[in-house]
């Protein structure tokens, strides 16, 4: 069989991997990290103001929180893009904003879980000893609601990397944009979108495992 019309090619398998790994991998790493950074102080910062804001403040946050996790991903990308582009230069600083916003919401919840955890002696004990709030929260409350959700962030972690496939519909080059435009100009998509697939799993799957140990450890 002719290697050309066979559903793959080892020569364009080799041809799109360079620029799959130097180019989108690289993309969707800077999104992944910064949109993960921007999720987790984000979210610690909403999920403290809905436990101790007065409720004049804490309803609308959360209004604002479930309407964000409410609505897809996708259209949120797409929006802000329309939005924010004649003002913003960079479509991937709008993508990681998104991104980390969108994850914000999910990651306050398990802060806010991780908070809930915290034995009611550790505050009672903080007040005995005239403790002030700031020092409360910093000293005592937020590293053992940090220890206990670990796990929970790192999978929603993961689960940011498998999404910036999404920056697609704003033509950020991520991985499998660059897959699809290889396949566009050769017409042969099996071998990009596939190997783009196998780096996709290459890479979470090792790190799912990582964070499965954590949390055995830290259980």
């Amino acid at each position: 069989m002719n290697p050309s019309t066979s559903w793959w090619d080892w020569s364009h398998a080799a041809a799109v991997l360079p620029s799959l790994l130097l180019e989108g991998l690289k993309i969707t790493l800077i999104a992944t990290v910064l949109g993960t950074l921007i999720a987790l102080v984000l979210g610690l910062a909403v999920a403290i103001i809905r436990r101790t804001a007065p409720t004049a403040i804490a309803t609308p946050f959360t209004w604002v929180v479930e309407f964000i996790r409410m609505t897809p991903l996708v259209v949120q990308l797409v929006f802000a893009n329309l939005v924010l582009s004649p003002y913003i230069d960079s479509t991937l600083a709008i993508g990681i904003w998104v991104l980390g916003i969108h994850y914000t919401t999910y990651m306050a919840e398990v802060y806010r879980a991780g908070i809930d955890s915290v034995p009611t002696g550790q505050w009672e004990a903080a007040t005995a000893l005239s403790l002030p709030r700031l020092r409360t929260w910093r000293a005592v409350v937020v590293p053992q609601a940090i220890r206990n959700t670990l796990p929970a962030l790192g999978n929603y972690a993961i689960s940011m990397f498998k999404e910036t496939p999404f920056f697609v519909v704003i033509y950020i080059p991520e991985l499998v944009r660059v897959a699809q435009n290889y396949g566009s100009t050769y017409f042969r998509y099996t071998e990009a979108i596939t190997l783009a697939g196998l780096i996709f799993l290459a890479a979470s799957y090792p790190t799912s495992l990582l964070i499965r140990k954590l949390e055995k450890k830290l259980a």
